[in-house]
């Protein structure tokens, strides 16, 4: 019996990709790694994998019935469901790759999403050279991109798919071993506007904890709130919270409309604040929309441009975020940096804006519903000021307790 986590999972539609997902077989096994292969394919007429896809789709919560419909779309949607489930029953399954077009990577991404971060995940995908964010999420997932279309063997593609076997071989082969820590780990956002006072924080707590820091580009934070729901962090300090101006602002970097809902249902410690919410992210200048044209804009570089947030926006985000704070039933404590929330929002400073800072602040005091284990805070202070960040150590500290460095 192979042990835990110590065979390579090789998934693919045996109907039309048989050879390509047979040869990245025979390159990890000569890599010495035990290999078992998947049939994702829907037409039924897949052939040669070890693991049929009848037997996959007996995963989905429907049935095999609810997977071969006869209709493409519906059922690979519904095999990437079923795909998830199953791989969530295979204790040994060290690591996962797959090889093909949208219809592949619809297929096999889904599952590759459902396993926990760190087991090794590879996706050979047409798809590679684009927007990945649908396919790739908040996992780990390696996409590669295979030059060719994943369609036969030739020159290219044994070269390529190849590099994919070896690679997704050598991330099982010398895996990382779990690291000796009994420091307790701790999530954090950051964005570059609000580096220095991530940064100053991080410090003052390293030696306690194991500091994770998430870059709030959207992915970030469904990233973040994905190890909150898991389980992973004793507290958060959810400095950064810009993904909710973008969500609501129709920005590029959202996080979704779940943002601050696995505080909620998990009750996980959360020490928050306003971080960057002067800003709507978009790319190149010119991909902003129009009706955005005349605003405050600020060119970050060739490919992101900025948005200063108005008062009537940060009015609207105010009342967002203090809404879900009153449904947090663990301890919270929320800062407000009244002198300014990024480092371009303070004097002399493109963003610096009062007026629409004191709409945010104002929306917020007047929803929240303070209680006896969740407090809004306010300070004359901006909220990179090393001040700042004692405060929010002070407040993580109080709500988690101190634990020995």
């Amino acid at each position: 019996m192979p042990r835990a986590r110590s065979v390579a999972y090789v998934a693919g539609t045996y109907d039309t990709k048989r050879a390509e997902h047979d040869y990245l077989r025979d390159r990890i096994t000569a890599q010495g790694i035990l290999v078992l292969t998947v049939d994702l394919s829907t037409s039924g007429k897949g052939e040669g994998a070890d693991i049929s896809a009848e037997t996959v789709a007996d995963h989905h919560p429907d049935g095999r019935a609810a997977v071969f419909t006869g209709d493409r779309g519906s059922a690979i949607i519904a095999m990437g469901e079923a795909f998830a489930h199953f791989v969530q029953t295979r204790p040994n399954l060290g690591g996962l790759i797959s090889a093909g077009g949208s219809g592949g990577t619809s297929l096999a991404t889904p599952a590759m999403r459902a396993l926990p971060i760190g087991v090794p995940k590879l996706m050979v995908s047409t798809l590679a050279s684009g927007n990945v964010a649908p396919y790739v999420g908040p996992a780990d997932i390696c996409m590669m991109y295979p030059v060719t279309d994943v369609q036969g063997l030739n020159r290219i593609s044994e070269q390529v798919l190849a590099n994919a076997a070896h690679a997704l071989a050598g991330m099982m082969k010398f895996s990382l071993p779990p690291r000796a820590t009994a420091r307790p780990a701790i999530g954090l956002t950051m964005f570059g506007v609000t580096t220095p006072c991530v940064q100053a924080v991080t410090k003052k707590l390293e030696s306690r904890y194991d500091c994770l820091v998430f870059h709030a580009t959207g992915t970030g934070g469904q990233s973040f709130e994905k190890l909150i729901e898991s389980g992973a962090f004793v507290g958060v300090l959810d400095i950064t919270t810009t993904e909710i101006a973008d969500l609501l602002m129709g920005g590029i970097l959202s996080a979704g409309e779940d943002r601050l809902g696995a505080i909620i249902r998990t009750k996980t410690p959360y020490v928050g604040s306003v971080g960057a919410l002067d800003m709507v992210n978009f790319a190149a200048k010119g991909t902003v929309p129009a009706h955005y044209a005349h605003r405050n804009l600020y060119v970050h570089g060739p490919h992101v441009t900025l948005m200063r947030t108005t008062p009537e926006e940060n009015a609207r985000m105010g009342i967002w975020i203090a809404e879900r704070l009153n449904r947090m039933e663990g301890p919270v404590r929320f800062l407000l940096p009244r002198k300014g929330v990024s480092l371009i929002d303070v004097p002399g400073k493109p963003f610096y804006g009062p007026v629409a800072d004191q709409a945010l602040f104002g929306a917020i005091e007047a929803t929240f519903k303070p209680a006896a284990n969740r407090k809004l805070v306010s300070l004359d202070l901006d909220i990179n000021d090393p001040k700042f960040a004692d405060a929010l150590v002070s407040a993580f500290d109080e709500i988690v307790g101190r634990v020995a460095g």
